[in-house]
C-alpha cells in the first residue's frame, strides 16, 4: 500500500486509511538537532523526609482571605492578581484582566501569571506574597524564552518549511494531502492555523506561539509513514516532548468563547474548525498526558469536549482528562464505527454536528441501570485486545497468559531473595513504558541511580559501561519516555507514598505505579504492633488507590521463609491472605536453580481476575543487557491440562515427561529445535 505512495497513487485507495499517533522519532539527517542536550531533565518527585499533607483548596482560600488577596473561584483554578503583572491593565488572550491574571491549581497550588509567564510552586507564590528569599516582585519565576540553540533550530526549519498552497509541483502537493488525510481540508484552513510542509522530511509543521506575543516557542514536526494497510503519524518536537506545552490552536480562541473541543491531534482540530467553525484545541502529547501546566488556559470555557479518538485507550484517557477538568463541564465522545476522530469523520462525509451532539456528560451522581452500561460493555466487547490492556513486546508468553496490562488493577509479585525479582520487574515495567505506560518508580531498597542504570541497560540490550560513546544518544532516548522515581529510600510511611502518588497520577497522568518493595513501608505503621494488620492495612490503601485513580499497582512483596526444596505458591506470600484476595494479578519468579544448581528461572502467573488463565513460561537472563526472555533454542507451548486428580504432566515429543508447577492450571512443554 505504501508503494502507492511513492509512484502513482489512488485517492480512492488511500483516503480511507486510519493514522495513528506513534512516538516521538527523529528528523532526517539534515534537519536533525545538534549535540544531544540535557537541560530538559525530568523532575523528580521530592522526597519527603517528614511527611507533609498536600495544599488543599481550603487552605489556599484561607490563606489568601488572610493576606487579603481577593480571588475567583474557577473550574480548576482560582484566579487573584499576579505580583508579577506590570502596571498596565490590558486584557490577556483568555478575557482575564490583568488583575486577576494569576492562576493557582486547586489540587497542587502551582501559579501561572497569564500576563509575564511567570511560574512556580505554592511555596513560591507564598514567598512572593510575604516578600521572602528570591522569589520576590522582580519576576525572576518568569517561565524562559527557549533558549538560544533550540530558538535556532525552530527558526531554521519554520524558515525551510512552505506553505502547502505554495509547493511548485501540483502533484507532490495532492501526495502530501493523500498522505495525511488532508484532501477535503482547504488552505484557508491551514492559512488560518499557519501550518506549513517540509519537504526535505515530507512531514506537516506546526508551530508553537507564546500566548502573550513572545513570537515562536516551538513546533511540532509529523511526518506519515507506511504499515502494512494503514498510514502511521510520527512526531517530533522541538523542544524536547517534556517541555513542549503547546495547545494547538490557542491563538484563534476568542476571549468570549465558552465551548471548546480537545482533541488529540492537530489535523483533527483543522477537520472540527473547518467544518463546524468551533473553537478547538489539540493537546501536545495526545492521549498520554494532560499537563496541569495548561489548565489555566481552559478555564475560560463552561463546556469542554473531549474527542480524543476512535478506539478504547482514546476514551480511557479521555475519562481521565475529564477528572482534571472538572467532570461536571466535560462531554465525551464515545469511539465507534460512526463516531470515528474527526479527521476521518470528515473526510468520510459524517455529519459532525450530530456526532457532538452525541457526546456523553462525563458525570453523573451513580449508575442506576444496565442502560447507563450497555454502551460501555458493547465497547469492551468490541474491542476485545484493547480491553486486555496494553501487551507485552518482550514477553510474548505472558500476553498469552494474562492478556495485556491494563488500569485500575493491583499485581503482586514475589520471588525469593537473590532471584532477580527487581531486575525482572524493571524490564517489565520499562516495555509497558516504552510503548506509552506513564509510570512511577518507587524503589525503596535500592537507589533511583542503580535502578536507572540497570533499566538504561535494558532499554539498549547493551552494557554502555563499553560502549560510552553512545550513552547520550541512548540516554536522549531514555529520558523522553513517559518515566518518574520517588526519590524515597529505606522505610516510608504508607500516607506519605500514596500522598506521593496521588500527585503523580494528578500532574504527569500515571498510569502504573511499581512499589519495590511493601515490606519498607511497615516500620513507619503506628497501627498496630501486628505486622500482619499493618500489612493489611497497606495493601488495602494500595488497592483503593488503585481503582479509584484507574491506575495500575504493581507490589513487590518478600515471600515466607520456607524449605529451599518448595516451590513457591501463593500462599507463600508474606502476611495473611488479604494480599493475594485482593491482588487481580499474582506474579511468582521461581528460582529452581537456587535449589539444583545452575538451572532455570520460570514465571507463574498463579491468579489472574481478568479472565482466570494461569501457568509458567520460562526465562533466561542476559548478563551482558540484564534482561530476561524466552530461551532462543526451544519453542514453548501453554496447554490447559486436567484430569480428575486436578493437573498432569505431558510428554514431550522427546519422550521425557515434563513437571507442572504446584497449583498451575496450565503445563509447559518445551519441545527442542531439530
Amino acid at each position: 500500500m505504501w508503494a502507492l505512495l511513492r509512484g502513482g497513487y489512488s485517492l480512492r485507495t488511500l483516503l480511507p486509511l486510519r493514522g495513528e499517533w506513534m512516538g516521538w522519532r527523529g528528523l532526517p539527517r539534515s534537519l536533525v538537532p545538534g549535540p544531544p542536550r540535557r537541560r530538559y531533565r525530568k523532575e523528580a518527585l521530592p522526597a519527603l523526609d517528614v511527611p507533609v499533607l498536600p495544599i488543599t483548596t481550603t487552605e489556599i482560600r484561607q490563606y489568601l482571605r488572610t493576606h487579603g488577596i481577593p480571588f475567583q473561584d474557577g473550574h480548576s483554578c482560582l484566579r487573584a492578581p499576579s505580583p508579577f503583572a506590570g502596571a498596565s491593565h490590558h486584557k490577556d488572550h483568555v478575557g482575564v484582566a490583568t488583575s486577576f491574571n494569576l492562576f493557582i491549581d486547586k489540587t497542587t497550588g502551582r501559579f501561572l501569571c497569564m500576563a509575564s509567564l511567570a511560574e512556580g510552586s505554592w511555596e513560591d507564590f507564598q514567598a512572593s506574597v510575604e516578600g521572602r528569599g528570591d522569589a520576590t516582585k522582580e519576576g525572576v519565576l518568569l517561565s524562559e524564552a527557549p533558549e538560544a540553540v533550540n530558538s535556532e533550530e525552530v527558526r531554521r526549519i519554520w524558515d525551510r518549511a512552505i506553505p502547502l498552497w505554495e509547493l511548485p509541483d501540483p502533484q507532490e502537493a495532492q501526495l502530501a494531502r493523500v498522505m495525511f488525510g488532508l484532501s477535503k481540508v482547504t488552505d484557508d484552513t491551514l492559512k488560518r492555523f499557519s501550518v506549513r510542509y517540509l519537504r526535505p522530511a515530507r512531514s506537516l509543521v506546526f508551530p508553537w506561539f507564546s500566548p502573550v506575543g513572545l513570537g515562536l516557542r516551538g513546533l511540532k514536526v509529523v511526518g506519515a509513514e507506511g504499515q502494512g494497510d494503514q498510514v502511521h503519524y510520527v512526531e517530533t518536537t522541538i523542544p524536547r516532548p517534556g517541555a513542549y506545552h503547546n495547545l494547538f490552536g490557542l491563538p484563534l480562541i476568542n476571549r468570549r468563547d465558552v465551548e471548546v473541543v480537545l482533541t488529540s491531534r492537530e489535523l483533527d482540530s483543522l477537520a472540527l474548525n473547518q467544518s463546524m467553525g468551533l473553537p478547538s484545541l489539540a493537546l501536545p502529547r495526545g492521549i498520554a498526558c494532560l499537563p496541569p501546566a495548561l489548565l489555566p488556559y481552559l478555564e475560560q470555557f463552561r463546556r469542554i469536549v473531549l474527542w480524543l479518538g476512535d478506539d478504547l485507550r482514546s476514551w480511557e484517557a479521555a475519562k481521565l482528562f475529564a477528572r482534571k477538568l472538572n467532570p461536571k463541564r466535560c462531554s465525551l465522545v464515545r469511539p465507534g464505527d460512526q463516531q470515528p476522530r474527526p479527521l476521518e469523520a470528515l473526510n468520510r462525509g459524517l455529519n459532525l454536528s450530530r456526532i457532538l451532539r452525541s457526546a456523553l456528560p462525563a458525570w453523573h451522581k451513580s449508575i442506576v441501570s444496565f442502560r447507563q452500561l450497555r454502551e460501555e460493555v458493547l465497547g469492551e466487547l468490541s474491542n476485545v485486545e484493547q480491553a486486555a490492556g496494553v501487551r507485552w513486546s518482550r514477553f510474548p508468553d505472558l500476553n498469552r497468559l494474562l492478556k495485556g496490562h491494563r488500569k485500575g488493577e493491583l499485581t503482586v509479585f514475589t520471588g525469593p531473595t537473590g532471584s532477580g525479582k527487581t531486575t525482572f520487574i524493571s524490564e517489565y515495567a520499562l516495555d509497558l513504558c516504552t510503548q506509552g505506560v506513564n509510570t512511577l518508580w518507587g524503589s525503596f531498597e535500592i537507589s533511583n541511580v542503580r535502578l536507572a542504570r540497570v533499566m538504561l541497560t535494558q532499554f539498549a540490550v547493551a552494557r554502555l559501561e563499553e560502549q560510552l560513546d553512545k550513552y547520550d544518544e541512548w540516554a536522549d532516548r531514555f529520558e523522553d519516555l513517559p518515566l518518574y522515581f520517588m526519590t524515597f529510600h529505606g522505610q516510608q510511611s504508607i500516607r506519605t507514598v500514596i500522598d506521593t502518588m496521588q500527585h503523580a497520577v494528578y500532574v504527569y497522568d500515571i498510569c502504573h505505579v511499581v512499589i519495590d518493595n511493601l515490606q519498607f513501608m511497615m516500620g513507619h505503621e503506628q497501627l498496630s504492633t501486628d505486622r500482619i494488620a499493618a500489612q493489611d492495612y497497606i495493601v488495602g490503601a494500595f488497592r483503593k488507590f488503585a481503582t479509584d485513580n484507574s491506575c495500575h499497582v504493581t507490589l513487590v512483596i518478600h515471600p515466607r521463609k520456607e524449605d529451599d526444596d518448595k516451590e513457591l505458591q501463593t500462599a507463600s506470600i508474606f502476611g495473611s491472605a488479604k494480599a493475594s484476595q485482593e491482588a487481580d494479578n499474582v506474579l511468582i519468579l521461581q528460582d529452581r536453580k537456587l535449589v539444583t544448581g545452575p538451572g532455570k528461572r520460570y514465571l507463574q502467573v498463579s491468579k489472574n481476575r481478568f479472565d482466570g488463565d494461569v501457568g509458567v513460561f520460562p526465562l533466561e537472563f542476559n548478563k551482558s543487557s540484564l534482561t530476561f526472555s524466552v530461551p532462543p533454542k526451544s519453542k514453548t507451548r501453554l496447554k490447559k491440562i486436567k484430569d480428575d486428580n486436578g493437573l498432569v504432566a505431558k510428554k514431550s515429543s522427546s519422550g521425557k515427561k515434563g513437571t507442572v508447577p504446584q497449583n498451575s492450571e496450565m503445563c509447559l512443554d518445551q519441545v527442542p529445535n531439530p
